[in-house]
């Protein structure tokens, strides 16, 4: 069945037929707005064309195609839709033909057809809608502001606005419109004393409400401004109250007030608010009773209507402020002590100190004090009172808190127990008599268990067990940070409380819990606390402990001020460097010094320590030390051990002198033979040797050898001499031990079987000099001396005597045979002495040497001048033509060989 509206659209369409051209598709309604939360249907119809039908049509939400489920198809040419309004945000509708892909070229868009759907909230009705007039300068403003709470939800394109009125019930409306929740509807005058109604109504384009009617007295709606010139009077004679006096703001034609006062001290943040009973009349003055005495109060006052619900209280005047009078103390001093060792061993310096009443009624002037020994039975009365005045300003008298009093210092034996009693003054009077009891310290009374403290919503609590049997009569819990002491006391039923004093964040307080048994104080149990920790304000500053040494160093440190730690100190980390790298080492709390170990020597290190709490670290001062390039003691150290190895090796070389002392012997000084004990006479057996029985400590069998001071072409013929004895090499070596140097044919330093080795000459005989014995032969076995020419047979010795100067330096005995060849002629150069020396005397040697000068033994050998030939002399007469030579080409050795 077709609806009713679809009967109306179909009618509008036929009654306007689009014309030749436009679009053949159309949706009604045009451009709804809609309500969220609701279904909105919607027809799509086909106009002017029978290319597609009702079955060619679809619909499109957003750009997502709508299911056919929600269709309706109503004939061949018109289809609906029914979808529901969830989104608050503007959606397109589109009908569109299956066909438009084959028209859309032609027809341009023609079988397409969109609307744009709009969607809110309807408006809520608005609540707690509450309007005010306040007083300007001495009368009520006409302007009416009003403030009302919007209700239900808002949407962005449906928004909704406010329109507020107000009716004066004489019939004239006022009205502002506004889209906030709140408005000022301006009226020509106030209308004091008339009825008004006051509502706000909200609407948008899906609809309207109202809220509550408001409607009353115009002096419902007024707010007048605060009494002014509020006053208070303090009167000596009732140092427990204060009058109050005020003006009120606007005059009783307009409106007629109530008032409401309250007060606090000075300093507290609770009022006392008077019952507004005792205020409900008409008043402009009151008076406050039941206060303390000497102190500050704040008081302030407020006004409304005086009809009972109606208008609305005025802002509180500002602050009135006025000290109560003093009066005599209403309660005891507070007496405590402070105990610390004496002089001697057996005597306590015992600090008593009290507080202010705690209803004081005025500034303390002085305390009165008196000290009873506990074993006087002297009635009281009959004891002197001292008087220890106070000396305070003014100001510190007007604070409410109670003040701390050092009263007296007293030196007490440990086995006395003494009484106190104390009395406050102030200028009207005397407080009532405050007393305790310092026992002897021998019967002290044994304290709280396991005492606790802890912080917790910025208070610190304490939580402690009770010493079990014995009956307590109250606790006095105390608490001290440098200078500063308080102390509260506590019942005796209380394990648990708090700390009621004004702490201060980041300071450590010692806090003692006493108990007290019958006036008599137990011993306290302590513990540190803080409020709150914080980090440390400061670093401690390193410094090494001493000198450092090679390898470590001796840090100390001293532990920060209490008032800069701000916090339990956890620990301590070092921190040393030397470059780049950086170590570091951390050690408790209780540690303010330690050694760095392992460094390297001659080492420039910064170091520096960060002290922790559990709230962040805080660190100190570099220092900076070289460590020694030398361990203490290392360097004589090494002069000892030097000296010891030095020592050591002199020592072991002696030893080994020592012990090796034959082979040092024959190495430095080879044992030289006898020439007298040789038997190189028995290698010649034709030739007699005359043989003498040596005697000790002498030389025998030696041959001198006497030199002429030829000149060196007769002496060091050593080329031409050497070679006739080379081409014999075999023989000489068989008659001769290879001496050399034995005639001019021979050189002083060469032996005749040596002269062929060389290089090796000059190295065997530099030092060194043999000595030979020249025996003379006829000739060979068998053969005559007249026909053979005489052979000379060399013996050679194997001593490493060190040469004499004649025989080290040939250039000088050159020199001298070239002088003596000049002084002699030239003369045959060897003569031989077979004699025996009987002393190693040097006279001997020299009368030896006369002796032989004399007495020359001939040779049969004599040496021949350059390219001459050998002759043989004749038998007897080989002595006659040698010439007895002047000097000996060799020192005498005097005392004989040098000893071993």
């Amino acid at each position: 069945m077709v609806s009713v509206l679809q009967l109306v659209v179909f009618a509008c369409l036929a009654v306007v037929q689009p014309a030749r051209g436009e679009n053949h598709l159309l949706i009604a309604p045009q451009s709804p707005v809609l309500e969220i939360g609701t279904n909105f249907t919607a027809t799509c119809m086909i106009i002017n064309t029978t290319v597609v039908t009702a079955d060619d049509l679809y619909w499109n939400l957003s750009k997502t195609t709508v299911s056919e489920r929600q269709y309706t198809k109503i004939s061949r040419s018109a289809l609906n839709v029914t979808i529901p309004i969830t989104s608050e945000e503007q959606e397109w509708l589109l009908c569109i033909s299956k066909k438009v892909s084959d028209y859309v070229i032609l027809n341009k868009g023609r079988f397409i057809h969109g609307i744009i759907l709009t969607n809110g909230y309807r408006p809520g009705k608005p609540e707690n809608l509450s309007c005010v007039a306040v007083q300007e300068k001495s009368t009520i403003s006409p302007k009416i502001s009003c403030v009302w709470q919007p209700a239900g939800r808002q949407a962005k394109y449906v928004p909704t606005s406010y329109t507020l009125n107000v009716n004066i019930i004489s019939g004239q409306t006022y009205n502002v419109t506004t889209t906030l929740n709140q408005a000022q509807v301006p009226l020509e005058i106030y209308p004091h004393h008339m009825t008004l109604e006051i509502w706000v109504e909200a609407h948008n384009k899906l609809g309207n409400i109202e809220s509550e009617h408001l409607k009353e007295d115009a002096g419902w709606f007024v707010k007048t401004n605060p009494p002014s010139d509020v006053k208070i009077i303090s009167e000596k004679s009732f140092p427990t109250s204060l009058l109050i006096n005020w003006i009120r703001p606007i005059d009783e034609e307009y409106v007629r007030l109530t008032y409401q006062i309250r007060f606090c001290p000075n300093g507290s943040h609770t009022w006392t608010d008077v019952p507004l009973v005792d205020t409900a009349k008409y008043i402009q003055s009151f008076r406050l009773q039941n206060l303390q005495a000497d102190t500050v109060y704040v008081t302030q006052v407020r006004c409304k209507n005086y009809r009972e619900g109606h208008g609305y209280w005025s802002d509180w005047s500002i602050n009135a402020t006025k000290r109560t009078p003093e009066d005599r103390p209403g309660s005891k001093p507070d007496l405590w002590k402070i105990i610390t060792e004496g002089d001697s061993v057996n005597e306590r310096r015992v600090q008593i100190i009290s507080k202010d009443p705690e209803l004081a009624n005025g500034r303390i002037t002085s305390f009165d004090i008196r000290i009873q020994d506990t074993k006087d039975k002297v009635k009281n009365g009959s004891l002197e009172w001292e008087s220890i005045p106070v000396n305070r300003s003014e100001a510190d008298g007007s604070s409410s808190q109670q003040k701390i009093t050092a009263l007296k210092e007293i030196h007490l034996a440990n086995s006395k127990s003494v009484q106190v009693f104390v009395i406050a003054v102030n200028s009207v009077g005397k407080s009532y008599e405050a007393s305790f009891v310092i026992p002897e310290k021998a019967h002290e009374y044994p304290p709280v268990k396991e005492l606790k403290v802890w912080p917790h919503e910025g208070q610190l609590w304490l939580e402690w067990k009770s010493p079990k049997n014995i009956a307590v009569s109250e606790y006095v819990v105390e608490w001290t940070a440098g200078d500063l002491i308080d102390w509260q006391r506590e019942n005796k039923n209380t394990t648990r409380t708090f700390i009621k004093g004004n702490l201060e964040k980041f300071v450590c307080y010692n806090i003692s819990v006493y108990p007290v048994y019958s006036g008599r104080t137990g011993k306290p149990a302590r513990v540190e606390a803080f409020l709150e920790q914080g980090a440390p304000l400061e670093g401690p500053a390193v410094r090494l402990n001493g000198k450092p040494g090679r390898n470590e160093a001796e840090l100390v440190w001293t532990e920060i001020p209490l008032h800069n730690r701000r916090g339990f100190i956890t620990n301590y980390t070092i921190f040393y460097t030397s470059g780049t790298e950086i170590h570091k080492k951390t050690v408790p709390a209780n540690v303010t010094s330690y050694t760095l170990k392992s460094l390297l020597g001659n080492t420039k290190y910064d170091t520096w320590i960060r002290v922790s709490t559990i709230q962040g670290s805080a660190r100190g001062f570099n220092h900076s030390f070289t460590t020694l390039k030398y361990a203490s003691g290392e360097i004589e150290g090494i002069v000892v051990g030097v000296s010891l190895g030095f020592l050591f090796i002199v020592v072991m070389t002696m030893l080994l002198c020592i012990y090796k002392k034959d082979v040092i012997k024959e190495n430095f000084w080879p044992r030289i033979p006898n020439p007298g004990e040789s038997t190189i006479g028995n290698w010649s057996p034709d030739y007699p040797l005359k043989a003498e029985t040596p005697k000790e400590n002498c030389l025998s069998g030696i041959s001198v050898l006497d030199v002429d001071l030829c000149d060196g072409k007769c002496v060091f013929e050593e080329d031409k001499a050497s070679l006739p004895l080379k081409k014999d090499k075999y023989l000489s070596e068989e008659h001769s031990s290879g001496i050399g140097g034995s005639s001019c044919m021979s050189s002083p330093r060469q032996s005749v079987s040596d002269s062929d080795e060389g290089g090796d000459m000059a190295d065997t005989t530099a030092s060194t000099v043999q000595y030979s014995s020249v025996v003379a032969s006829n000739g060979y076995k068998g053969q005559t001396p007249s026909s053979q020419p005489q052979q000379a047979i060399f013996s050679r010795s194997e001593s490493t005597q060190p040469l004499l100067d004649s025989e080290e330096n040939p250039d000088m005995f050159l020199q001298e045979g070239s002088r003596q060849s000049q002084r002699f002629p030239r003369q045959p150069c060897f003569t031989h002495s077979a004699r025996n020396q009987d002393s190693t005397n040097p006279a001997d040697f020299n009368q030896l040497e006369m002796e032989q000068q004399e007495v020359l033994e001939p040779l049969d050998f004599c040496p021949l001048e350059e390219d001459s030939e050998q002759t043989t002399p004749t038998d007897g007469h080989s002595a006659d033509w040698l010439p007895t030579a002047p000097v000996s080409s060799y020192m005498p050795q005097l005392g004989g060989y040098r000893p071993q």
